[in-house]
């Protein structure tokens, strides 16, 4: 019984971090004068403020985390730092929406990974997900030619960006074997941030001069996105399986299109809203046994 207590707690805290990633997006938007480097490096900067110092306090008295839990988690913070950054990008070249749902590809990278790295054949049921998912993405990017002239360079962020948090999902899956939610969080945004602040440093982005709207939209970037969201589902990867939490984390496109109507006016045509819904139904074939 304690199992099956345990397991929907899992799937419950991370239902909460699903509604507070599904903001991302929204809250990028929002802050429409920061460039997309820009944004990620503060979500993670403010996460990292709130963090770091609580998880110094909870761990006086403790044994340091081993070398390879704090490599690990390291590694994974650049990964993710990768991820948001052509994450932000991506929505301010397209619509959140369509940024959202091929960013939702990251199960897809998930099992190819497993089979690059662990030798774990795809079934068949992978390569129909697969041709049904790149049917869903071509309705999508045609959608988006109407409203959006910048169209390559949104959509290709948006799918490496899917990769880039793939391999975040898996190298917290393994880490958390070991870790607990608060230390791996704290490296990893750490870690973020260090190499969100190069990227900025080297691109030479604007750091300064946003309006009071875009301040407020990345203070809550950082807070409800950042530290509630993926606080979350990392303890949700510690009790889960990682393809199973992929799977779930699908319900974060349909939320943020939600938001996005009455907060952005964004309306997906019928062709896109076709093509949402191949994407997340291909993503749900290729992990449906693993979920």
């Amino acid at each position: 019984m304690g199992k099956v207590d345990q397991g929907w707690k899992a799937y419950a805290v991370l239902g909460v971090g699903i509604l507070c990633i599904a903001w991302s997006a929204i809250l990028v938007k929002l802050a429409d004068d920061v460039s997309g480097p820009a944004s990620a490096f503060y979500r993670v900067l403010i996460a990292a403020t709130v963090i770091l110092p609580f998880w110094a306090a909870k761990s006086r008295g403790r044994p340091l985390p081993s070398r390879q839990t704090v490599v690990l988690a390291a590694l994974g913070g650049m990964f993710f730092a990768f991820d948001v950054a052509l994450f932000n990008s991506a929505i301010l070249l397209t619509s959140a929406t369509s940024t959202t749902l091929i960013a939702n590809s990251t199960p897809i990278w998930v099992a190819l990974g497993a089979w690059l790295l662990w030798r774990e054949l795809p079934s068949l049921s992978f390569w129909i997900g697969l041709g049904v998912i790149l049917v869903g993405m071509t309705a999508l990017v045609g959608g988006d030619v109407l409203h959006h002239t910048a169209l390559g360079y949104g959509h290709l962020m948006a799918i490496a960006s899917s990769a880039w948090y793939a391999a975040y999902i898996m190298t917290t899956h393994r880490v958390r074997a070991t870790s607990d939610t608060l230390t791996f969080t704290a490296i990893s945004v750490a870690a973020s941030a260090v190499t969100l602040g190069i990227v900025c440093s080297v691109s030479g982005v604007p750091m300064s001069g946003f309006t009071p709207q875009s301040w407020a939209a990345l203070a809550a970037l950082g807070l409800v996105s950042q530290v509630g969201g993926y606080l979350a589902i990392t303890y949700a990867l510690g009790h889960l399986r990682a393809t199973a939490t992929s799977v779930s984390l699908l319900a974060q496109a349909p939320l943020t299109a939600l938001l996005a109507m009455p907060l952005l006016g964004e309306r997906l045509s019928p062709a896109q809203a076709l093509g949402g819904a191949l994407v997340l139904g291909g993503v749900y074939v290729v992990n449906r046994r693993a979920a």
